[in-house]
C-alpha cells in the first residue's frame, strides 16, 4: 500500500517536510512546551506519585514486589476525593481491579 506524502511541519515558519504533526527538530519543543504549559495537572500529581513510589503499595505489604502500574484515589474524586498525596495510592494492574471489582464500580461509567 502507498505511503501518505509527507506534508509540512505545523510549527510557523518550518519549511520541513514530516510524516506527523510536526518535524523531528519542532516534536521536542513542542513536547516541552505541552509538558510545561498543557499537561493537565492532575497527571503531573500521578507521575510525581508513581516515581515516588516505584512498587505497588497493596503487594508491598504482602511481601512481594510488584511495580506500580496505576495510581488509584481512596476516595474517587466523583465522591469529592481530591488529588493530595494522602488521597492516592500506587498500585499494579490486578490490584487496582481488585479495588474497583470489590467496590462494584469497574465497568459502570468508569
Amino acid at each position: 500500500m502507498p505511503r501518505r506524502p509527507k506534508r509540512p511541519c505545523s510549527f510557523p515558519g518550518c519549511p520541513n517536510l514530516t510524516d506527523g504533526r510536526f518535524c523531528e527538530e519542532h516534536e521536542k519543543q513542542e513536547n516541552k512546551r505541552y509538558e510545561t504549559y498543557d499537561r493537565d495537572p492532575a497527571v503531573r500529581i500521578r507521575d510525581s506519585y508513581a516515581a515516588a513510589h516505584p512498587l505497588c503499595e497493596k503487594c508491598q505489604a504482602e511481601g512481594k514486589l510488584t511495580p506500580t502500574e496505576e495510581i488509584h484515589h481512596k476516595l474517587p474524586l466523583s465522591q469529592g476525593g481530591t488529588h493530595a498525596r494522602e488521597n492516592l495510592i500506587a498500585l499494579c494492574k490486578s490490584c487496582h481491579a481488585k479495588i474497583h471489582a470489590e467496590n462494584g464500580d469497574r465497568w459502570h461509567n468508569h
